[in-house]
């Protein structure tokens, strides 16, 4: 059984189950994930999408949708399809609930994406380590929040990598948009949670006029995530602004970073994808001015943008909140635009980051990892193959 709520956790999650099934065919999975993971062959119960919300506020709102999806998940690790083993990726508030369930049914647990203990709430690590067997760490500083404690972490790199390594610039946006030449190009996005569109989608369309004010040429591209309404999306922004909308079957989002020549994201994992191409970007996020007062009475980072967080630098500019005005980011593309040196200063911090990610192969990784767990005396039903 594997479980995410996330469309990035989708993407691991596909890679994963093909590097296990790669190794063992007859090996199947079922749980809660998206599209990617479906064309893996998983067995999707419901889409990860019904589970993706953050914010305290925002999950509130949403607590019976949550509540019975974690009731159906609840059921199936008693009942007849009971798993060899459960994989739950990233989305811990939900996960480590389940985890509990896992470990009272006798179910091995791995973990893919370790909780952020070192932003929040670290007492969270004896917890984690009660009811979570293996845990797979995507970056290199996380397994020493759980040194002394009985769980087995290892750092396996980051999962962007195997991903970035195996996609190609196949896709020139550029000459498929017959956007000219001269003119300059500048990313849109959105993230993939739709309460972030209803906190930020319309800051990135404010912004968006205010850099054609400069720059009337200027053209705009939005990708547009699976687990998002593109219509929704597309009825945000005025009819007379040149902005292309790309979904993932168009061109990957490496594609889409490749071809501008700044970007305005929302933060997430999508800003390492963005990272690993180089592409110059600003950061930013908002949340109810509830969840955001409770969030940052209980955060503690020096930064929130993920970029930042790997360098341990400010590598690219963060803006949060109230910071986050379409003032602020038009001002912080058009700087880009008009200044090569800053460009060039924000592509050399990026370039540390693609450094310390580290190398490809986290998803062959972690399924040495699973096949691992699986490999005890009552759970040896798939064949264990070393790396």
């Amino acid at each position: 059984m594997i479980v995410t709520g996330e469309a990035s956790g989708d993407l691991h999650g596909a890679k994963l189950i093909n590097a296990v099934t790669a190794r063992s065919p007859e090996t199947s999975f079922f749980g809660v994930g998206g599209p990617r993971m479906a064309a893996a062959g998983c067995d999707i119960l419901f889409p990860g999408e019904q589970l993706a919300v953050m914010g305290i506020v925002e999950v509130v709102g949403h607590f019976s949708v949550i509540w019975r999806s974690y009731q159906q998940l609840k059921a199936e690790l008693h009942g007849d399809r009971k798993p060899d083993a459960l994989v739950l990726i990233d989305f811990p508030d939900f996960n480590l609930r389940l985890a509990g369930q896992a470990k009272k049914a006798g179910i091995p647990v791995l973990y893919y994406v370790s909780p952020q203990v070192w932003a929040w709430r670290r007492g969270r690590v004896n917890k984690i380590a009660r009811v979570v067997d293996s845990l797979a760490a995507i970056l290199p500083f996380e397994p020493a929040y759980y040194d002394g404690l009985d769980i087995r972490v290892k750092y396996v790199g980051h999962p962007l990598l195997d991903e970035f390594a195996t996609v190609s610039e196949c896709v020139d946006l550029r000459n498929k948009l017959q956007i000219p030449a001269s003119s300059k190009v500048v990313g849109l996005f959105p993230g993939s949670r739709r309460n972030e569109l209803k906190y930020m989608l319309d800051t990135l369309v404010e912004s968006a006029s205010l850099i054609r004010a400069v720059y009337p040429d200027v053209y705009f591209l939005v990708p547009v995530a699976d687990s998002l309404p593109q219509v929704e999306i597309q009825s945000k922004f005025p009819a007379d602004l040149p902005v292309s909308f790309i979904e993932s079957s168009t061109a990957n989002i490496y594609d889409v970073a490749r071809c501008c020549d700044t970007i305005l994201s929302v933060s997430g994992t999508v800003t390492l994808q963005i990272a690993l191409v180089g592409t110059p970007m600003a950061i930013f996020y908002k949340a109810s001015p509830l969840t955001y007062t409770i969030g940052r009475r209980l955060v503690r980072v020096e930064y929130f943008g993920l970029p930042n967080i790997v360098a341990g630098s400010s590598v690219v500019p963060e803006l949060l909140q109230d910071m986050a005005t379409p003032k602020a980011l038009a001002d912080e593309a058009l700087r880009v635009l008009n200044d090569d040196a800053y460009a060039m200063e924000i592509r050399n911090g990026l370039r540390r980051v693609q450094d310390k990610l580290g190398e490809a192969g986290c998803s062959s990784r972690v399924a040495a990892m699973l096949f691992e767990l699986l490999n005890r005396p009552d759970h040896q039903n798939i064949e264990n193959n070393d790396e």
